[in-house]
């Protein structure tokens, strides 16, 4: 999806894109901050020592970024499976069972696309501060700004996860999620507070 169309669909009233997706753009253009940090390392006499971190960060980067594009469009459609689950007729008890049924499946659905965003926007974090003293200083301040996308991005998203879990009555799935909300979080702020 353009940019100029994301931007308008979200600003419009339409029920997707909404933070879920946002915060895989922004993740993704985290990514892209630190891919191109190590761009502008490769090939430099003065950091020639960081060659091969330099390149290795950039082709992961890249990935990352892939992964973090793809999660807006999986955000969007799982959002979608649970708009339909609640459209399910509810008139005779087997279609409430039925409905009931396809809703826990549609609110874990929707917990998947900010799973991914999370994960790969710690990725995105760990080779943020991993280039940082061994970098073009000249674009430092752009792994910052890395770090400061990826930490909203997983904020975000750690909220989509929580809003969904009230849904979901599987207590064990509830339990385990709430507790890797809990250490990704943690996480985040850990890498966001970095120093030198």
């Amino acid at each position: 999806m353009e940019i100029t169309k994301f931007l308008a669909d979200l600003a419009s009233d339409l029920p997707a894109p909404g933070g879920g997706a946002t915060s895989a753009l922004s993740g993704a253009m985290g990514a892209a901050l630190v891919s191109m940090v190590a761009n502008l390392t490769i090939n430099r006499e003065k950091y020639a020592q960081f060659q091969e971190l330099a390149i290795n960060s950039a082709k992961k980067a890249n990935e990352l970024m892939q992964n973090l594009i793809q999660c807006i469009n999986k955000d969007m459609s799982s959002f979608d499976g649970v708009i339909k689950a609640l459209k399910l007729p509810k008139n005779t008890e087997s279609e409430k069972l039925a409905r009931s049924q396809a809703l826990q499946e549609a609110y874990k659905m929707a917990i998947s696309a900010p799973f991914e965003i999370v994960n790969n926007c710690l990725e995105v974090m760990k080779l943020s501060r991993n280039l940082i003293g061994k970098s073009n200083i000249t674009a430092e301040c752009d792994l910052t700004a890395a770090l400061s996308q990826c930490n909203a991005a997983i904020n975000i998203a750690l909220e989509n996860v929580r809003i969904n879990l009230a849904f979901i009555k599987d207590s064990q799935y509830n339990a385990q999620m709430s507790e890797w909300v809990l250490n990704s979080e943690r996480e985040s702020k850990e890498l966001l507070s970095w120093q030198k």
